[in-house]
This record gives C-alpha cells, structure tokens and sequence, in this order.
C-alpha cells in the first residue's frame, strides 16, 4: 500500500520482491511451479523486503471504544471481542472448555513491539480475557535491535505485532502465543525475508508451534521467474512434513495488488504470494453485519472501496482507494488436488482465498498499544491483517478438539464444503473489484463476485465456529 495511506489501520504486509523489471507492464507468465515441486537450493534473496502496512496516525484514544464511539469519532464501526466471539458463535465452544487449550500460535514479526507483554495485559483486563497460559518472545534469526520510535518500520512492525497478538489470543484465549521476532539486515541489500525464513525453520524444526500466522505478501508479477519463489519455499514444506498449519493473508487490494514500487497498483488481476502456495492456506477478508439487536446477519465481501467515510478514515481522502479482499488465481502454481472440486471456478491454476474471516475498516477491531512513534491507547485496526490471526485462533481451538497439530488443512476445507457441512457459511453478496487514480485518471479492476460456492473474493467463505471447530478436528491429517 502507499506509505502514509493508513490512519490507524493495519491491512497488512508487503513483501516486494525486486526483480530487474522497472514498471507494471504485465511480462509473460512465467513456467507454472508444480505443486509438489521440490524446494531449490540456498535461494538468491538480495532483493526481497518486507513492509508492514499499519501506519497510526493520530486515530488512538484514551479510552475503551465502543461501536457507538468509532461511528461517532471515525464514521466507521469497530468491534471487541465479545461481538466478534458471537459473530462465529465461539461462546458455544467455551461453554464447553475449548479454548485452544494445549496449542500454540506462532505469530512472526519482524521487530515486535517493545510494549506487548503490558499492551496485551492491558487489553485482557479490559475485556475481561484471562492471560494466555504461556507468552513467550524469541529471536531465533538474532538479535532484534534498540526499538527506535522514529524508524516508521519498527513503528509499523509494532502495531502489526499488537494486532496479531491481541486477536489471535481474543479468539483462543486458552492458547499458548509464542512471538516470534526478526531483525531487519541492511547487509549487501537483504531486507527482512531471509530472516524470517530462518525464523519459521527454526520454529518447525523445534516443534515450537501448531499454527502459523502471516500478514504479508508479494504480488506475483513482482517475481521475476518461478525459480525464485521455489527457492523461497523451504519453510511450507518443512511444516508440511511436520503437519503444521501455515496461515498467510490474501492482502487488500482486491483484484489488484501493489507494484514494485509499492505506491502504484496493476492495472489488471493479480494475487500474490505466499497465499497462493498449494502448502498455505489462504486468508481472505468478509465485513460483518448485524441487526439493531447485535444478532449477527450474513457477512458480506470485504470491499470498502467505495466507501466514502471510509477512505477518509483509512487514506484522509473520499477516494475511491483499493479496500478490499484479496483473491484471484495465481500465475506461477497450477491447481491443486484439493481444488479439484472448484475447478468450474479456477481452471487450472491454484485460487486463493481459501477461507475468510472479518477484515473490514468498517467493521475494525479495537486494538491497545502504548509503544513509541505512534499515539497510544485504543484504535480500530482492520484487513487480513485482522483476518489471519482470527483465523489462526479458530485453527488452535481446533487443535485441541483433535488432541494434535492439523497440518495443511485445506484438503478438508474444501471436503467439508463438498459435502455441505454447516460448518462453512458461504458469503453470496459483494465482490472484491477496486478503482484508483493513477496516469491521471481513474481506473477499475474488475474482481470476482460473490456466489454460492465458491468464489474469488472469500473462498469458501467463513465459519460457523461450533460446528467448523469439530468436523476440522475430525477430517485434517494427524
């Protein structure tokens, strides 16, 4: 996303891959990766970065929000934990002790936030959430360095940190966290990934976690042949083997995605990776709606796009700017088996997302932060940002219903949807199509509509958590 555009909103990471190709002329698509391709050697990584996308801006508030105070103060909805609980039905799975209790949740971040362990005691007790049995910090890649309040990477890296951290343990209180932290190396032009790469290897080859949870990604055009995301691969097969489930967001931009120089948007569909890997499972965005009782009503794609109070919120402008589910089919990974059934929907190629959950700006989560660099307090957060640590927390309430880890779970996704399970709610209303101004004028991509099914802004759609939580514990591979 442009640097800037975010007021107290996280929508996410963006890994840019640089490649020798200057502008957004689309190349010719590279060999497509089998998806048992195996991984290549010590991959060339010199160009690669990775960017948070959560810039605070002045949107913090001393006090606890409420919905009724962010569509007052924001003209935007936010939400706490006990609507989004109720929006899944998770009030249900507690009633009966499943927590995620004996499951950990591996969020990586480069940096971290100096604050969290006191930001999430803080959030707890505001809440009224117990603290996590265990919440431990590691840095396995090295040392992280000094957080410097005026670097706008530790900054932004923070509140990404506190959005993961805070939701995942909201939605499996029972659930063990472990934060993951990076440092970013300047050296010889390497800027986070590789870091991050041996952090996940040194997770799974410790057996530290069950889930995985990751916010950022690279659109595809931005690789400059299949090879270079095969050598970057090491990880998902490494936790395919160890049967750990690796979660990553499928961005915020809709049918479009960010360019290498991560201001400008293509002016075609794309994706981005690593959603689109056959051994990920990817994250989509849905916006929540309820009825003047608070009774949760049927979520709808996530697209703000065309929301005028919301771009003001999120880009200071009436816009319209790109806010929305991301999803498409991807230009380097060939369909899987598990999308056999969805073929009429994909063709040959691997279609992300997988699965959504609340992403919305209109319709934030309320976040607490007190590091430097930013305002602190209370602010409304939103994205698959958002939407992969919720989603990671329904996988470890999961966990625990199985007595062990899930591995790549989207096999049984897509057979619990083939079979009409109610765990899978469909979405059927919205689409994930995106407009900018760029050259001079305003620009359309067309997306994917919602249908019954599935689809190419929300998957398979979202979860109906009594009943997904039991049928995902029965049908995932031990």
């Amino acid at each position: 996303m442009p640097v800037g555009r975010l007021t107290a909103a996280a929508i996410g990471f963006c890994l840019v891959a640089v490649s020798a190709a200057a502008g957004l002329a689309p190349t010719a698509a590279p060999a497509a990766v089998p998806t048992a391709a195996p991984a290549a050697a010590t991959p060339a990584l010199a160009g690669v970065s990775v960017r948070p996308g959560v810039i605070h801006v002045g949107r913090a508030q001393a006090g606890l929000l409420s919905t009724a105070d962010c569509e007052k103060l924001y003209q935007v909805a936010c939400y706490g934990p006990a609507q989004i609980r109720r929006a899944y039905g998770l009030p249900a799975l507690y009633a009966k002790g499943v927590t995620g209790h004996g499951a950990t949740i591996v969020i990586v971040d480069s940096y971290g936030s100096p604050t969290i362990r006191n930001d999430l005691r803080v959030f707890d007790r505001a809440y009224g959430l117990p603290a996590p049995p265990e919440f431990r910090i590691i840095q396995p890649a090295g040392r992280v360095p000094a957080y410097d309040p005026a670097s706008s990477d530790m900054v932004g890296w923070a509140g990404e940190t506190t959005l993961d951290v805070e939701w995942a343990h909201a939605v499996a209180p029972g659930a063990n966290i472990l934060l993951v932290q990076t440092p970013v190396s300047e050296t010889e032009g390497v800027h986070g990934f590789p870091q991050i790469v041996a952090a996940e290897e040194y997770v799974l080859k410790h057996h530290l976690g069950d889930v995985i949870s990751q916010s950022f990604s690279a659109t595809e055009e931005t690789f400059s042949s299949a090879s270079e995301i095969r050598a970057l691969r090491g990880a998902y097969e490494l936790a395919d083997r160890d049967h750990v489930t690796v979660l990553a967001a499928s961005g915020d931009s809709g049918a479009s995605d960010l360019g290498l120089d991560e201001t400008t948007y293509y002016a075609f569909r794309v994706t981005s990776w690593p959603d689109s890997d056959p051994l990920v499972t990817a994250v989509g965005g849905t916006q929540l709606h309820f009825t003047a009782r608070g009774t949760p009503a049927a979520p709808t794609v996530w697209n703000d796009t065309y929301s005028t109070a919301t771009n003001e919120f999120t880009d200071g402008d009436p816009g319209p700017n790109p806010l929305a589910s991301g999803g498409g089919m991807s230009l380097f990974f060939t369909r899987p088996a598990y999308q056999d059934s969805v073929r009429d929907v994909v063709g040959g190629s691997r279609g992300v997302p997988d699965i959504s959950m609340s992403a919305a700006c209109d319709g934030s989560v309320i976040t607490y932060a007190t590091y430097g660099g930013a305002p602190a307090g209370w602010s409304p957060e939103c994205g698959t940002s958002e939407a992969t640590p919720l989603f990671a927390g329904i996988v470890a309430l999961a966990d625990q219903v199985a007595g062990h880890s899930l591995g790549l779970i989207n096999p049984a996704l897509y057979q619990l949807a083939a079979e009409g399970k109610p765990g899978i709610v469909g979405v059927t209303s919205g689409d994930n199509t995106v407009s900018f101004t760029q050259d001079g004028r305003e620009q359309t991509v067309a997306g994917f509509s919602a249908r019954p099914g599935y689809n190419l802004a929300t998957g398979l759609g979202t979860v109906n958590a009594p009943y997904f939580v039991p049928e995902l514990a029965r049908l995932a591979r031990h």
